[in-house]
């Protein structure tokens, strides 16, 4: 895959990331902002979508917000690996799974409505691949979900949000599944939205305004997949370091350019001592390394040893599971 060469293409990437319209007809703002009529920007994002270049246009719910999540990890014999990841896979609950260049090759998100959906999907996993998973449970997010710059220049960190819990009403997991699933990309996505779920649209919009706002929704826009956009070197970088370390070291992580993602995680004694975790996107793996260089050396990092996991391939990406799906229980 390669860099999106198109101007228009590129700022419908880099700037409807975050803050996307919450009014009848959202595409009319962006196609103004474009200078292209709405049916240009809809069959420019169903073209996207369809080359694999965006995911989506909707919401990525903020971490533990409505639900439960774990990051896991499992060691697969060579020979076992796409046995092992398929059946990881085939897990609703599990949302990102990807192969990792270290003895613990498969890296995979699990989520669910709460922390027992999530402890059962491990214990499965472990029962029917008869391996061991690494269960890294988040302490605190220092930055996530930030969006990602096509033009690879920096910009300004907006801190964490404050996620209030308490907004939350009936109805809201069915419509935080639907907006992590995407809207559809038609004129009226929020009034065919509403239909599917059988709600008013205006009701529907003021519920997402609301969840928006709370923090519960991180963040509202196109979804991109930067592995499909050239930036194909993303590479976790774990780091060593004592607990109280971490309150200082990870907001300079999280602010250190080409940090996408920096957030703590419980260690598992005598098997993983990492606490603070951070993901690095760039183009090639030699600019990936000239990030990790700088950010080693910010002073806040001081005395930490760290290790770094170069993603190989993705085997799963979608949507966080929030609501059991009665089909399926």
């Amino acid at each position: 895959m390669h860099h999106i060469t198109d101007p228009i293409d590129r700022r419908l990437l880099d700037e409807f990331q975050r803050d996307f319209p919450v009014v009848d007809r959202p595409f009319q703002p962006l196609a103004d902002a474009l200078g292209l009529d709405e049916a240009g920007v809809l069959d420019r994002l169903a073209r996207m979508r369809a080359t694999g270049r965006i995911t989506r246009v909707g919401a990525t719910i903020a971490l533990g917000a409505v639900s439960a999540s774990t990051l896991a990890a499992v060691a697969a014999p060579d020979e076992r690996l796409e046995e092992v990841a398929a059946l990881i896979d085939a897990e609703p609950g599990v949302n990102h799974n990807y192969q990792r260049e270290d003895g613990w090759n498969l890296w995979f998100v699990a989520t669910g409505p709460d922390r027992a959906h999530v402890d059962e999907t491990l214990a499965r996993i472990e029962e029917r691949t008869g391996l061991h998973v690494l269960d890294l449970r988040l302490v605190r997010p220092f930055n996530v979900d930030l969006g990602f710059r096509m033009s690879g220049t920096s910009h300004d960190v907006p801190p964490p949000r404050k996620v209030d819990r308490t907004v939350m009403q009936d109805g809201d997991r069915s419509l935080l599944q639907a907006l992590s699933s995407g809207l559809p990309l038609v004129a009226d996505p929020y009034a065919a939205l509403a239909r599917s779920l059988e709600r008013n649209a205006d009701d529907v919009m003021v519920r997402i305004k609301a969840l928006h706002e709370a923090g519960i929704v991180s963040r509202l826009g196109v979804i991109v997949r930067h592995r499909a956009l050239g930036w194909s070197a993303n590479a976790m970088v774990v780091w060593d370091m004592p607990a109280e370390q971490v309150s200082v070291a990870g907001p300079a992580l999280a602010a250190h350019p080409g940090v996408t993602l920096c957030y703590e995680r419980r260690p598992v004694e005598d098997v993983w001592p990492y606490r603070l975790y951070s993901m690095i996107h760039a183009r090639s793996r030699s600019e990936a390394r000239q990030v990790l260089a700088g950010a080693a050396a910010l002073p806040e990092m001081f005395g930490a040893q760290h290790k770094v996991l170069f993603s190989i391939r993705c085997f799963k990406q979608t949507g966080a599971l929030i609501k059991h799906d009665e089909a399926a229980a």
